[in-house]
């Protein structure tokens, strides 16, 4: 079972390596924090404790903040 992901210049399939995998997981895997990633699941906006599943595209865009 495998998905997409889209961060950045990133754009490749990824195993899902558990059950119940969510967006947290993923962004831990990935060193990212939740506070400054949105998060897209199949074009939508989602939560991080959303499940990935089989075929879906995730999308990761890193918020920029400014002052």
């Amino acid at each position: 079972m495998s998905f997409t992901l889209k961060y950045k210049n990133i754009n490749e399939e990824r195993e899902i390596p558990s059950e119940n995998y969510t967006i947290k997981d993923l962004l831990n895997d990935l060193e990212l924090s939740a506070q400054t990633i949105v998060s897209k699941q199949n074009g939508e906006l989602v939560i991080e404790d959303t499940v990935i599943d089989e075929d879906d595209e995730i999308q990761l865009v890193q918020i920029i903040y400014g002052g």
